[in-house]
């Protein structure tokens, strides 16, 4: 079979692969189990019955939604939770309504019921545009299940999500291979969510961390384009038009613009020099910058002028003061929580990987971010491309220190918030191996199945920890775990079943193939030398 062949057949088996651990997520995850669910099932529905979009604070959760969050009981403690809570009631004590008699949403129960004043009856979702929240309405349309039961909605929503995830693979393989000319360096690229559990649980969930993501993997490959020499005016704008997009979804897109800037700035400017040589890159920068205005940037213009800022709160939290303690303290504690929740904190943050799972991957991380960033002739490039995460965190950082200088509680450090920059990251990690492996094809290729298996012990391990997490009680049994999920689940155990199989079978697969790929790989240089180191890219 030729390399391109090869190459294509291992593109798709990843793609799937990454489909189906997402989806296994999507049914793993209890309803209402990930963060903020109920509120952005919620905004859904009621843009679905044309129910419209309040303004920030005034949205009531709806009849519908707060039947269902009684019948999955949501409030209580999962038994994986970090720390027992007295006061609470534990979801293995609780029994849910069979997913047949669950609650129909329909015109009437979707829209906002009574005055919102306990904070758990707010939606706060209205906060953020609604084009997430319009596309989900969409969907619920076309496939039937507007007027129809809640858990089914949510499910379709969750698969909604896993859909705008599953593009981050075959353009993180694309944009590595556009960098490097390397076939197996795109496909280690194609493997790094399977390093990060968060990931499969957070986007097989409902949130608008979903588009924002595929905004941001969408954004990151036309910087590749922009840093490998494509200074077109119609890159430009389609620049300008996806972050457009990305702000008509959630004010972190807004964190993107820099790093395209500096992408522009740094890109190859050819025989120009001096003065032309900065302004060819300023105008298409200019031009990038007034598409995405028009395309979603107006949204925000709109709140400073009719709220007064540009990010309205969407929920007030009622907590006591405590006291601050400082800048320094702050980014300390701070700092650990983003990237925990970044590569495991599961359900509500509240079932958490060890901490040494979490320092060893955000160390390897930074470790692969150096090795890349001495790649010679990619320097430009990935330093950009770190640029992208190193923004978002930054942003995440500084937004939450004004709430903790005031109240003296850390709030919003959540590492979904950095899924935009989730495609950068793949690509930073890709060239790293490839340059470890010596810019050779034939040990880049052999590290393939070696990094896929890798991957997927790390996913297998976080399915695990979802899977006691969530549904396993003191002394329990794996089946006494696996009626309960059943239980829960909006579908038949044996969906519960076939998916997992058959996303295992798609890993045998992927890891037979990649292993067959670095023989061939090995056996085609034996017979063309000239396939072995690549060339330094420019």
């Amino acid at each position: 079979m030729p390399v391109a062949r090869r190459t294509r057949l291992l593109d798709v088996l990843l793609t799937v692969l990454v489909a189906g651990v997402a989806c296994s997520w999507a049914l793993l995850t209890p309803p209402f189990q990930a963060p903020d669910e109920p509120q952005h099932l919620n905004s859904v529905v009621r843009l679905a019955h044309g129910g419209g979009w309040p303004p920030p604070r005034e949205a009531a959760m709806s009849l519908s939604i707060r039947e269902a969050r009684q019948e999955v009981a949501y409030g209580t403690d999962v038994p994986g939770r970090f720390a027992d809570r007295d006061d609470r009631r534990q979801l293995v004590d609780a029994t849910p309504v069979p997913a047949a008699e669950r609650v129909r949403v329909d015109a009437d129960s979707s829209q906002p019921y009574g005055s919102p004043t306990n904070p758990a009856d707010i939606d706060q979702m209205t906060q953020h545009p609604p084009l997430y929240y319009a596309l989900g309405a969409g969907v619920l349309h076309a496939l039937g299940l507007a007027d129809g039961r809640w858990d089914l909605q949510l499910l379709a929503l969750r698969l909604l999500d896993v859909l705008l995830l599953v593009p981050v693979v075959p353009l993180a393989s694309w944009a590595v291979r556009r960098l490097t000319g390397s076939a197996a360096a795109g496909l280690l690229a194609g493997t790094f969510t399977l390093f990060v559990p968060q990931v499969g649980h957070v986007l097989g969930a409902l949130n608008n961390d979903a588009l924002v993501t595929l905004v941001g993997s969408v954004v990151t490959a036309l910087c590749v384009r922009v840093l490998t020499g494509d200074g077109s005016w119609r890159t430009a704008v389609a620049v300008g038009a996806v972050v457009g997009v990305g702000l008509l979804t959630k004010i972190m897109a807004a964190f993107l613009l820099p790093v395209v800037a500096l992408a522009y700035l740094l890109a190859p400017r050819g025989a120009r020099r001096g003065a032309a040589s900065l302004l060819a890159p300023a105008g298409r920068v200019l031009v990038m910058g007034v598409t995405a205005l028009v395309v979603g940037g107006w949204w925000w213009v709109r709140n400073l002028l009719v709220l007064g800022t540009v990010q309205p709160v969407g929920v007030e939290i009622r907590l006591s003061d405590l006291e601050p303690e400082g800048p320094v303290t702050y980014v300390a504690t701070a700092w650990p929580r983003l990237a925990r929740s970044f590569f495991g904190d599961l359900g509500w943050l509240d079932v958490r990987t060890p901490a040494a799972f979490w320092l060893t991957a955000t160390v390897v991380l930074g470790a692969l971010a150096v090795v890349a960033l001495t790649t010679r002739g990619l320097r430009r490039s990935v330093g950009t491309l770190v640029a992208l995460p190193a923004t978002l965190a930054v942003a995440v950082l500084a937004n939450g220190y004004g709430f903790y200088a005031e109240h003296g509680r850390l709030t919003g450090h959540q590492g979904r918030y950095l899924y935009a920059g989730l495609l950068a990251l793949a690509v930073v990690a890709a060239i790293a191996l490839w340059r470890l492996a010596g810019r050779d094809e034939r040990r880049a290729a052999a590290l393939v199945p070696f990094v896929t298996v890798a991957g997927l012990t790390v996913t297998c391990y976080g399915l695990a920890l979802g899977f006691t997490g969530f549904y396993r009680g003191p002394g329990e049994s794996l089946g006494e775990a696996a009626d309960r999920w059943a239980a829960f689940s909006p579908v038949g155990a044996p969906w519960l079943v076939a998916v997992p199989v058959l996303t295992g079978v798609v890993a045998v697969t992927a890891v037979l193939v990649g292993v067959l790929h670095a023989l061939a790989t090995r056996r085609d240089a034996r017979t063309a030398p000239a396939l072995g180191r690549a060339p330094v890219p420019v």
